[in-house]
């Protein structure tokens, strides 16, 4: 049993089930046992990979992407770039380099949400000399117009869970069985004033955690000006069932297994998302497609002016990554993952996404 999992058993114990919701946030922020607060969870040696990691090309693009929607919010001075759970520090790095080459008169003041000491100083390593500053949570950046990137972070926030019974919605909640092991199971009454049509049996996600925060951010761009760009996997439209899931050492594992050890997710229903934001009065665009997003973004060119003076075994990764990045079969990313765009309801239509 992990130190985590002995407090959270002990917590059961003594105030009974808890909501799917806690259960992710004490698995993941736990303050000293929390799956982000105790390590660097990327790459090869930890337990997934993300699209900064796999190619530069995809923060390149960001930073190009970045670069022209600065000049359609008029050139603010300076512009202030936001990572919403910055990772190592790739997407930045790669994004800022990009932006200073297309526009390099402007001025660009990089702000990080990341509430890991691990990752912060990993993150400070790789943004060194960039002027960066970093943030507990959104409440403390900076007024004003931004730009604000999500890339793989809205698949972490808690969700709650219902299942449909016989009278209603009934919360899913994690407890334990007769030999003290996690388990999942239903609050005995249901929730009152959740009435989603659904067959007995179906299993709705509700992300409240991400609702609260897109809601927030919404009506920022709408009052101050920016966009918020969020690049994750989920679904674009709603539905029913099961997408809590466990990642470690780049497989699936049992999201009770091990608290605190296992890095958990669940898809990101874009669709709640987009109607948030929508209520909160900003202009929605997408989502989109992440494979048809880079490449409208240039992916493939930019792909073969780094192959140009690459080795045949360079080239060969670059195509890899490429394939990687927007390839919609199983193995790829180009059509799991979805991109998303909140803005100010006058900044007009955003590159990478459809004129409506």
């Amino acid at each position: 049993m992990t130190p985590l999992a002995a407090e959270i058993a002990a917590l059961i114990r003594q105030n009974g089930p808890i909501g799917v919701d806690r259960y992710m946030a004490l698995c993941l922020g736990h303050p000293v046992h929390g799956y982000y607060r105790t390590r660097d969870p990327l790459g090869a040696q930890g337990d997934f990979t993300t699209a900064p990691e796999i190619s530069q090309i995809f923060g390149e693009l960001i930073g190009a992407w970045a670069a022209y929607v600065h000049g359609l919010m008029g050139q603010p001075d300076p512009l202030v770039l936001v990572e919403l759970g910055p990772g190592r520090g790739t997407l930045m790095a790669d994004a800022l380099r990009a932006l200073r080459a297309a526009a390099p008169r402007s001025r660009v003041a990089p702000h990080l949400v990341e509430t890991s000491p691990v990752l912060r100083a990993v993150q400070e390593r790789a943004l060194t000399g960039a002027g960066a500053v970093w943030h507990d949570g959104v409440e403390t950046l900076p007024q004003g117009p931004a730009i604000i990137l999500a890339n793989e972070f809205f698949d972490c926030l808690p969700v709650l869970q219902f299942v449909r019974g016989s009278g209603g919605w009934h919360a899913r909640q994690v407890g334990l069985d007769a030999q003290g092991r996690f388990t999942f199971g239903l609050a005995p009454e249901p929730t009152p004033g959740l009435d989603a049509e659904g067959p007995e049996g179906a299993l709705l996600s509700v992300p409240s955690a991400g609702l609260a925060l897109i809601r927030a951010l919404a009506e920022r761009v709408r009052t101050t000006g920016g966009v918020l760009l969020i690049l994750d996997y989920g679904h674009a439209r709603p539905g029913f069932g099961d997408t809590l899931q466990a990642m470690a050492r780049h497989g699936f594992a049992d999201p009770l297994a091990a608290p605190g050890e296992a890095d958990l997710t669940h898809h990101v229903d874009f669709a709640a998302l987009a109607t948030a934001a929508s209520g909160a009065g900003a202009q929605v665009s997408g989502p989109v497609n992440q494979g048809d997003f880079l490449l409208s973004l240039g992916l493939r060119q930019r792909a073969d002016r780094l192959k140009a003076r690459a080795t045949a075994a360079q080239a060969a990764d670059i195509d890899g990554a490429v394939a990687r990045l927007t390839d919609p079969g199983p193995t790829g990313m180009g059509s799991l993952f979805k991109v998303l765009a909140v803005s100010g309801p006058h900044l007009g239509p955003l590159p990478g996404f459809p004129a409506s």
